[in-house]
């Protein structure tokens, strides 16, 4: 690997968003050369506001993004290129980084910072509303849902925990199971005593007017009016990057990392929603913050 070339970086960082950017941030100023490769699809594009976050609470997610890409790139060391990377390989002393357009970048060290895809049920509506009246997280939206009629979609464990989550935000709650419930008696009950109804008939879909729900429409041609549903859905990572570089992954399917952000695969990092199911603005700054720090130090350590 020679160190010359324009396309050498002491760290290529896939995935431009929160956490990709915080840590070119911070090896931007511990004066490294970066590489950030960015597609342009955050998980939130869709989302109106993000909350939570202290100094940019209420704030568009892409004007956060705009901002953050205009500090990280005011240092002169860090670049960002926007374009798909479509293969990564371990080479002599780094990593080979092939882009669309067959483009190759080479570094020392690799951030993945690709973040996770949500697979969306086959229910039309929900794709729609996600992350604007259909809602994963209370301490990113529930604020703005508060002492509303508000609506639980799931069945089992997760729809007892999830109900009583949610049930503090609300003034009155619903919990859909789109089919026969699945829970212990106990639980039921327990929903119950706290006023929580329990509709168990298959949804149809859910009406809405530009991703804000209207109604929930029901298989037997009932409806009910909701202001906003509360979901889990299930996720995939957005890249097979890391799969094919051999790191490992949590039973949850999140890439595995130590409190560094370190992979176990020598010369990787990852940090953000693909290691965590804390999807947060401010944690994954927080995680990509952490991970620039430490592939910093690393080189320090390798160099010195």
């Amino acid at each position: 690997m020679t160190e010359q070339n324009e396309s050498f970086s002491e760290v290529i960082i896939i995935g431009g968003s929160y956490a990709g950017l915080a840590a070119a941030m911070a090896l931007g100023r511990s004066l490294r050369k970066v590489l950030i490769l960015d597609a342009g699809e955050p998980c939130n594009r869709q989302t109106p506001h993000s909350h939570n976050f202290l100094t940019q609470d209420g704030q568009v997610p892409a004007h956060i993004g705009a901002v953050a890409r205009a500090e990280v790139l005011q240092y002169p060391t860090v670049r960002l290129r926007k374009l798909w990377v479509s293969a990564v390989q371990a080479v002599e002393g780094g990593f080979q980084v092939t882009g669309a357009g067959a483009e190759v970048f080479q570094g020392k060290k690799l951030l993945l910072a690709t973040g996770v895809k949500d697979q969306m049920p086959d229910l039309p509506g929900f794709a729609e509303s996600w992350g604007i009246s259909v809602l994963h997280c209370p301490y990113c939206h529930g604020y703005e849902v508060k002492k509303q009629e508000l609506g639980v979609l799931a069945n089992g464990e997760t729809a007892f925990e999830m109900a009583r989550l949610i049930d503090h935000w609300s003034s009155g709650l619903t919990l859909f199971t789109n089919g026969p419930m699945n829970m212990e008696k106990a639980q039921v009950e327990k929903l119950q005593a706290k006023n929580i109804r329990i509709i168990e008939t298959p949804i149809r879909a859910l009406e809405h007017q530009a991703g804000y729900l209207q109604k929930v429409h029901f298989e037997d041609g009932s409806h009910h009016a909701l202001k906003a549903l509360f979901a889990r859905v299930p996720f995939a990572q957005s890249s097979a990057i890391a799969k094919d570089l051999g790191c490992a992954f949590t039973e949850m399917g999140h890439i595995q990392v130590n409190d560094f952000k370190k992979t176990n695969v020598p010369g990787i990092f990852a940090a953000g929603d693909n290691t965590t199911p804390m999807r947060a603005v401010a944690a994954a700054v927080a995680a990509g913050t952490m991970a620039g720090a430490m592939i910093n130090h690393e080189l320090i350590v390798e160099d010195f």
